[in-house]
């Protein structure tokens, strides 16, 4: 037995009535999303949309990324991507400690220190979508026929509210 067991019993019973195989990978809807790791995030069903529909990339915090702006490039070029939704969310710890404090957690959990690891902390989540908004706007191998917008996705309410 491994910890891994539960997920495949999991998974061999999903399996069993799948039924969402043959799709060519492009985004049916055209949608590209940036967002955050955070399990209270269900991408798909808050947009109304469904498997096949979007390109999602998802990182902590929801940024863009160097990884991030790469994926929204093949994206759009060769999965059918024609609108990007920059989407980080209320109540994320990414916004919620400083640097400093987010070290302190991890040396305290693991024993050692890891102030070598980035991480980055969001000071101003409205400023932080803003200017990444910005970077894929006036990214050179993004078109400007590409819609871009920045949202805050609120974790208690499920509402978007647009911010760029």
């Amino acid at each position: 037995m491994n910890g891994f067991d539960d997920l495949l019993a999991a998974n061999r019973q999903f399996a069993s009535t799948f039924n969402l195989g043959g799709f060519d990978g492009v985004a049916k809807a055209g949608v590209g999303l940036v967002t955050c790791m955070d399990s209270r995030i269900d991408p798909l069903r808050m947009l109304g949309l469904f498997h096949g529909d979007a390109k999602m990339f998802r990182n902590p915090g929801g940024r863009v990324t160097e990884a991030a702006l790469e994926a929204l490039v093949l994206s759009v070029h060769m999965l059918n991507v024609d609108r990007i939704l920059v989407m980080p969310h209320t109540k994320c710890a990414m916004a919620s400690r400083s640097e400093a404090e987010m070290h302190e957690i991890l040396n305290e959990k693991t024993g050692q220190d890891t102030t070598w690891q980035p991480i980055h902390v969001i000071k101003d989540q409205v400023a932080a979508l803003r200017q990444d908004v910005m970077k894929v706007r006036s990214h050179p191998l993004i078109p400007h026929s590409v819609s871009v917008g920045g949202f805050l996705y609120d974790v208690d309410t499920g509402l978007l509210e647009q911010h760029a």
